[in-house]
């Protein structure tokens, strides 16, 4: 998709700004959790909701990655969203930054103004509440999988080549975290500055970049998400020549925390052989998942033994 090289290519010059001139000048705060400088409109995301004609409607939550906006409440997305409508389904569309009334940058995304926002939702008399579930791409498949180990009323995630941490926010330095929760910025793993050289021309790789992040495993594992808290099944779907970061390795990091983690519900990594955007040219995966794990549940409301 247009849309997602673009925002990676925003990502490559914010950090170009983060790096400056010297990637040997980079250094990261000493207060990399603070909480300060945050526009007003912190806490506020932008929403759509669609309905379908039917009654005990299961909801499906849709995030866009680091395009920002409002990814599924665009036209360019819409008939795929108008195909889960057709097949029983509610869809709200969040746009959790640059989208009207959001924060311009993803900076310390404030996780409980998106729950809020699904929680609104799941209260219009259509939609059954206990059916709930979340699909995002890339960065918005990192935030489906925080989101759910923080929520237990989702009660399933998708997840297209998502990251398997919580990583550091788009802006031009770079040294906070992409999250927060109640007034708390959530550990993040840093871009080191071995990281720089894969930024800048004629190196430029982000894929690398990212390799480079992965390799402080106590930051790591410190940023890992608590998968294993999901309420419910989950499907991730990773590209094996991803050329934006190792989205089929961190799928099956994923898999591994929730393996020695006794994870009680399914579990399912399709990697696809191809790039980033490819994925999204295989939504039957997606809709074969909702279909068995959410559809053919909503009559009983996706009950979990973790409620």
């Amino acid at each position: 998709m247009t849309t997602i090289k673009k925002s990676w290519n925003r990502i490559g010059v914010a950090i170009l700004g983060a790096f400056g001139l010297s990637a040997a000048q980079y250094v990261l705060s000493a207060d990399p959790l603070r909480m300060t400088d945050l526009p007003s409109n912190h806490g506020h995301v932008n929403t759509k909701l669609f309905l379908g004609d039917g009654e005990n409607q299961p909801l499906i939550v849709g995030f866009g990655g680091a395009e920002g906006g409002n990814l599924f409440a665009s036209d360019v997305v819409r008939p795929a969203v108008n195909g889960y409508l057709a097949k029983g389904y509610a869809f709200l569309a969040i746009g959790y930054f640059d989208a009207p009334g959001a924060p311009k940058v993803m900076d310390r995304i404030a996780l409980e103004a998106v729950h809020d926002a699904i929680a609104k939702a799941a209260a219009d008399p259509k939609v059954n509440k206990r059916c709930i579930a979340v699909l995002g791409g890339s960065k918005g498949g990192e935030l489906a999988l925080v989101l759910a180990s923080y929520y237990p009323d989702i009660k399933a995630v998708i997840g297209l080549v998502p990251g398997s941490a919580v990583f550091a926010a788009h802006t031009d330095t770079m040294d906070t975290s992409a999250w927060s929760l109640n007034g708390k910025a959530l550990p993040f793993v840093p871009v080191p500055q071995s990281a720089a050289p894969f930024f800048f021309p004629p190196n430029r790789n982000l894929r690398l970049a990212w390799e480079e992040m992965l390799k402080d495993k106590a930051a790591v594992d410190k940023a890992a998400i608590a998968v294993e808290r999901i309420n419910g099944p989950i499907l991730l779907v990773s590209a094996t020549r991803d050329e934006y970061w190792p989205s089929t390795e961190m799928s099956e990091a994923v898999g591994h925390r929730l393996k020695s983690k006794n994870f009680p519900y399914k579990f399912q990594h399709v990697a696809i052989e191809g790039q980033h955007n490819d994925v999204y040219a295989h939504p039957n995966l997606s809709e074969e998942f909702l279909r068995v794990n959410l559809l053919q549940e909503s009559t009983a409301g996706c009950p979990r033994s973790r409620e």
